[in-house]
């Protein structure tokens, strides 16, 4: 007697991935990805995240004063000297270092941009590392992008109000949200995807016949 096996039942019987949800799941975080990179790169270059009730504005590059009551309105008058701008000097050293963070945040976001698109190109044990790697760099960026908005607003807060800060400032909180969401969800897949390890005691089942699901008797 010969005993074809099949451990968890019949072919029929196995529960099927559903391919095509992780597929769109995988393409849609590397999407919010490079969307939350590039908000991130425009807050970045643009810099410009305050606008204070005294007609100045704050920014990571520098200060800026606007002027009122003239036609056409004229340029703004910026400054990188604190004593200029009615800040305090170490405020300045504070700033270098948080658009160092959150630029390094970027730099965070591409590569682990890259590492999703390649994973997608390759197979097997490959494209999981690379996933894995991608998923970690994300969460990296997203501490980083969240440690710089948090140093700017606290070295910033006696100037600050809800509608001071501008549309590049909420670009930049929209990209460290997106960058901790995708690289949550990207984590979760990952794990979700590597194969479940087989039981020890498979081979005594078998023996017993408690997961034999076909036999063929030979005479």
């Amino acid at each position: 007697m010969t005993a074809i096996q099949f451990p968890g039942g019949s072919p029929k019987e196995r529960k099927s991935r559903p391919v095509f949800l992780e597929f769109f799941i995988r393409w849609l975080i590397i999407v919010c990805t490079a969307l939350a990179t590039v908000l991130s790169f425009i807050a970045i270059c643009d810099g410009y995240w305050l606008k204070a009730g005294d007609r100045r504005v704050f920014g990571l590059w520098n200060f800026c004063s606007l002027q009122a009551g003239k036609e056409p309105p004229a340029p703004p008058n910026c400054t990188t000297y604190p004593c200029d701008s009615g800040v305090q000097e170490g405020v300045v050293v504070c700033l270098g270092l948080c658009r160092s963070v959150v630029s390094l945040a970027v730099v965070g976001g591409i590569f682990s941009l890259d590492l999703m698109l390649m994973s997608q190109a390759s197979e097997g044990q490959d494209s999981r590392r690379r996933w894995s790697l991608g998923s970690a760099l994300l969460l990296v960026a997203a501490g980083l992008s969240s440690a710089g908005v948090a140093v700017f607003v606290a070295l910033l807060w006696p100037h600050a109000s809800l509608l001071g800060f501008t549309l590049t400032f909420w670009c930049q909180f929209t990209a460290a949200f997106l960058f901790f969401l995708n690289g949550t969800a990207a984590r979760h897949i990952h794990y979700m995807a590597q194969p479940t390890p087989a039981r020890g005691n498979a081979r005594d089942e078998n023996h017993d016949g408690s997961i034999c699901s076909a036999a063929v008797v030979h005479s």
